[in-house]
């Protein structure tokens, strides 16, 4: 199969496919459309940006909105002048956010965990792939259980958000994915609840969180009307993604 640069991908339309590439990508296209599984896991690999990672049936295809907001550090909730120590990666799935994290800070020890063994496997491959074995340590939990206090600059989470309607109306591709990755309980906020209320406990002082929520905000609104969640601006508009300081948690 060809594999073409996922950044010259414009400039190679003009590619003329050989006889044998034309064969292999027919094959692709009928096994596409006859399993309905995603092309990621047909083709062993799915895009962040400029990274590429190694997916397969055991995680979701990575498509994380938070990957938007490391390609600026976080900024300007996360000063430029805030030197990131440590961080946490919850719920890590195939390790995509923790490499992110650790492009975007580079003097940074990251903790990432799932409570999946076969999610952190593939983790654990795409870490190799990128030489972070030293500066990632992956490790198998049930978000903060097991780990140490007051120890984290920062916290990103993309844990389940499919409320349960959701998931019954899921789309074959989908329905390939781990439900364990997916199923956020009857209204899709178990896990954020969770995080939100235990959190604080884990941070630094003047640390962030920030968690990936699918298009639940008002849900969470409402859970939570006293908390000044931030909601910062991605492709998917200003419902996905809040960010709120250790301060300002639930103590």
């Amino acid at each position: 199969m060809l594999r073409l640069p996922h950044d010259g991908l414009a400039q190679a339309l003009a590619y003329e496919l050989t006889a044998r590439e034309r064969r292999s990508a027919a094959r692709l296209i009928e096994e596409r459309a006859r399993t309905r599984r995603p092309l990621a896991y047909l083709l062993k690999e799915a895009w962040l940006g400029e990274h590429r990672f190694y997916v397969d049936g055991r995680v979701i295809v990575p498509r994380s909105f938070i990957a938007e907001l490391l390609r600026d550090r976080l900024s300007p909730w996360l000063p430029r002048s805030r030197e990131v120590r440590r961080a946490l990666d919850l719920c890590t799935g195939s390790g995509c956010l923790a490499v992110l994290l650790a492009s975007a800070f580079p003097h940074a020890a990251i903790d990432a965990t799932d409570v999946s063994r076969s999610a952190l496997a593939v983790a654990r491959r795409n870490l190799r792939a990128y030489r972070l074995g030293r500066r990632v340590r992956l490790s198998r939990r049930d978000l903060f259980a097991g780990l140490k206090p007051a120890r984290y600059d920062l916290i990103v989470a993309n844990p389940p958000y499919v409320a349960a309607t959701a998931m019954r109306g899921l789309p074959p591709e989908y329905r390939h994915e781990p439900r364990l990755a997916l199923d956020g309980g009857r209204d899709g906020l178990d896990f954020a609840r969770r995080i939100l209320l235990e959190a604080r406990d884990f941070l630094r002082p003047r640390g962030l969180l920030v968690v990936e929520v699918g298009h639940n905000r008002s849900r969470l609104e409402r859970a939570f009307p006293r908390l000044p969640l931030i909601w910062p601006e991605t492709s998917a508009g200003y419902d996905c993604v809040f960010l709120l300081g250790r301060e300002d948690l639930p103590g």
